[in-house]
């Protein structure tokens, strides 16, 4: 049985395998309820009366839940945010599949020098409380960047980043442990 991408996203969340039914009870968690109606939205976007109605939901739930996130972002399967509460991604950021998002989280746009533009993430990262990650920089797959990092460089696959300015340490198991119910 192919999964649906929602159904993708709550497995993280749970490790569990929901039904349509199991997904609306699960919206009870802000966190799931922004992504079901993020995933909504994604869905319809060349539907017009649809594409409406989930956009001005999503604006909705944007503002209540503090989540700045589009549907023009592409975000890969497995998207899991782990609190609630001020969290902007840029909708030009391209992200991959199986990542974990804290609250406080800024993924956004450089503007100007060598990194004008805006960041591509891998699979398997996990992204710490207040970390910030700006410019046209390429994050590889199985890195965490801690709480707090400023990352404006490239990181290489199987990274930890730590730090104010960012350090990079090589780690083959960086992630191992913090991102749960892989896809």
């Amino acid at each position: 049985m192919a999964h649906s991408t929602i159904q993708k996203d709550f497995y993280r969340e749970s490790g569990k395998w929901l039904s349509g039914l199991q997904i609306i009870v699960r919206c009870i968690n802000p966190n799931l309820h922004f992504i079901y109606i993020f995933r909504k939205a994604q869905k319809y976007r060349k539907k017009a009366i649809l594409n409406l109605f989930w956009k001005l939901l999503l604006r909705h739930y944007q503002i209540k839940y503090g989540y700045q996130i589009y549907p023009e972002t592409e975000i890969g399967e497995g998207l899991y945010l782990g609190h609630w509460g001020a969290l902007v991604i840029n909708p030009k950021v391209k992200i991959g599949k199986n990542c974990n998002i804290a609250q406080g989280v800024t993924i956004g746009q450089q503007n100007r020098g060598k990194n004008a533009g805006f960041p591509v993430i891998g699979d398997e990262v996990w992204i710490g409380t207040n970390a910030v990650i700006v410019g046209g920089i390429t994050i590889g797959s199985n890195v965490l960047i801690a709480p707090n990092a400023y990352v404006n460089f490239n990181v290489p696959s199987h990274s930890v980043v730590m730090g104010n300015p960012g350090i990079i340490y090589p780690s083959e198991t960086a992630t191992k442990g913090y991102i749960n119910h892989k896809i």
